[in-house]
């Protein structure tokens, strides 16, 4: 067999085995904020900047992330199909780590001058939550320490959470509840594992 069909077989199988880009699979243990960041560093890196420039706590932006997209950069919303079975398009625009839609994505690359920004590279899904949940501070009042409350207003937008959108969805209401829940449990893994 020659060497060059025998490098080829070879490359196809790693390539068969999983050598595929971390940042389009999820973290092995998403209970466990320092495995998390142990696993992939590059996470910690793009939280440490997105706090030291927007004052997002990182457990804040974790917790995010983990309801958003379970830290999968490419993921993305549902399809919707007419009658079981014809395909519709997705439920919406969503995508990437944050879960931004286009029209915000496309405000914040226009407003931070970002537009080489993607939505699953993680230091640019990080900086946009960041973005978005200062402003949600600034116009709403929401602490940046307050999970549960920019989950609301990240999820419903800025001017829902301001109508109170989300008392007609009691399911949101819990699924905020569970991200301020995590957020706490997150914190205190970080602190245990001198990642704070």
């Amino acid at each position: 067999m020659s060497r060059l069909l025998r490098a080829s077989i070879l490359l196809l199988l790693l390539a068969a085995c999983g050598g595929g880009s971390s940042q389009f699979s999820a973290p092995r243990d998403l209970e466990n904020a320092c495995a998390i960041v142990r696993e992939r560093p590059q996470y910690l890196n793009a939280m440490r900047a997105t706090e030291r420039k927007w004052g997002i706590p990182i457990h804040v932006q974790m917790a995010t992330i983990h309801q958003e997209s379970k830290f999968i950069g490419n993921a993305q919303t549902p399809h919707r199909f007419a009658l079981g079975v014809i395909p519709m398009g997705r439920q919406s625009s969503a995508y990437g780590y944050s879960q931004a839609l286009d029209g915000t994505w496309e405000e914040y690359q226009k407003e931070q001058n970002r537009r080489s920004a993607r939505r699953d590279r993680i230091a640019d899904a990080t900086d946009f939550m960041g973005w978005y949940m200062d402003q949600s501070e600034k116009r709403l009042g929401i602490s940046k320490a307050d999970a549960r409350n920019q989950y609301l207003a990240y999820h419903e937008g800025r001017t829902g959470y301001a109508r109170q959108s989300y008392l007609a969805k009691p399911w949101l209401v819990d699924v905020a509840g569970r991200v301020q829940r995590r957020s706490e449990m997150y914190a205190l893994q970080l602190a245990s594992c001198g990642r704070r």
